[in-house]
């Protein structure tokens, strides 16, 4: 495929994987397997999707942070466990084999779907935190951090629902602070991937532009509409990334 043809396909998949995963999350489904179907190795591949995820979490983190939905300063807690995290699950993807997290994930990921689904209340505004930030960071920011590093999808997910359950946060405020925790996981896990040279730069830096731009346009939206927008997003997207793994753990 020519780069007249290749260049503006990677931009259009990422400028709509941005939009998507600053809503809901998710956005892995379509740039990882976009940048399978170009021929790249898989660890090429996931080098470079996070590159470009890089763009798409930190221009979302921005806009949620200078409109006030996330506080930089609330959160530093969950970017030092997130880093630790996100630091051993990378070093463990050498040593370890992944096949028992991806059998396992759907079925997490398809619990939160239906949760989600039966309790329509959910993450509609603020309410009584479970945990204090301090240990809920530990636990998470550690937990979350390492699978992101190491496997990856349905991460963003499972930040909103625990931030949802057991921080009390609203769905727009979680949403907010998982893009702060993904961007944190993201960028950790690309200096490792440059570190060992298995990222491509042309593919990566032009689907990060989109990947910004389209994270700018979801960001808004979600500020603008709130909750009851993002919540069938956030359903559908979970519900797609369960069909996806099912898909590849039987293919």
């Amino acid at each position: 495929m020519s780069a007249e043809i290749l260049l503006p396909l990677l931009f259009g998949a990422a400028f709509v994987a941005g939009l998507v995963d600053s809503i809901a999350g998710g956005g892995g489904l379509i740039t990882v397997p976009v940048l399978l179907g170009i021929g790249l190795p898989p660890q090429v591949a996931l080098g470079t999707n996070k590159l470009q995820a890089s763009f798409g979490s930190g221009s979302a983190m921005l806009h949620f942070v200078r409109a006030g939905t996330v506080k930089l300063s609330d959160c530093w807690i969950g970017i030092l466990w997130t880093t630790i995290g996100a630091t051993l699950g990378v070093w463990a993807l050498q040593l370890l084999d992944a096949t028992l997290l991806k059998q396992l994930i759907p079925w997490l990921l398809a619990i939160i779907a239906i949760y989600t689904l039966l309790s329509p209340k959910l993450g509609a505004e603020d309410s009584h935190a479970r945990f204090k930030n301090g240990p809920f960071y530990l636990l998470f920011g550690l937990s979350l951090g390492f699978y992101d590093g190491f496997f990856g999808p349905g991460t963003g997910s499972f930040w909103t629902m625990a931030l949802m359950l057991l921080l009390g946060c609203s769905m727009l405020r979680a949403t907010a602070t998982t893009k702060v925790m993904n961007f944190t996981s993201n960028f950790v896990s690309l200096i490792f991937f440059l570190s060992v040279g298995q990222v491509r730069f042309v593919e990566g830096f032009v689907m990060g532009v989109g990947q910004f731009l389209g994270a700018r346009v979801g960001s808004r939206l979600v500020i603008k509409r709130g909750t009851a927008f993002i919540r069938p997003v956030f359903i559908t997207m979970v519900l797609a990334l369960v069909a996806r793994l099912i898909y590849l753990n039987f293919k």
